[in-house]
């Protein structure tokens, strides 16, 4: 299955095509995309918002969490790094109630193209596509 990671930040992207970032996090007040919908095989394409598709990479495992302040902190101390955040992040996730970790392999820049988000909402952060020729234009 396909997927569709919007991203806001350039350093982010660039550092997934490079490798440094290795597992993709999404924090969450409720349950929603791509959470109990994506597996290990998937590829997960990546974009900056408002910008064209710009790289891929397969997920390698994904580990889902309910949150509290003693949960955030232990995945910012386990995988911070890889992430691409550190310990004075908690705070800004304190808050959160779910937490999604895409492990991520084989990055690569990839041809740029876009897509059509119709249907999935203006300020969808991950498009769910199951196969990324249905919304590639």
């Amino acid at each position: 299955m396909d997927h569709v990671a919007i991203l806001n930040e350039n350093i982010l992207l660039e550092k997934i095509i490079s490798g440094e970032k290795s597992i993709e996090s999404r924090w969450y007040m409720n349950r929603v995309q791509p959470w109990s919908n994506i597996h290990k095989g998937d590829t997960v394409y990546f974009k900056l918002s408002g910008k064209p598709v710009r790289a891929k990479a397969t997920v390698q495992k994904v580990l889902q969490f309910e949150l509290d302040y003693q949960k955030v902190s232990s995945i910012l101390y386990k995988y911070g790094k890889k992430i691409g955040l550190d310990m004075g992040d908690a705070v800004d996730l304190e808050n959160k109630k779910y937490c999604i970790l895409v492990f991520l392999q084989n990055p690569e820049a990839i041809k740029h193209f876009n897509i059509d988000k119709t249907g999935f909402g203006c300020s969808a952060a991950w498009l769910y596509v199951k196969n990324i020729n249905n919304v590639k234009i």
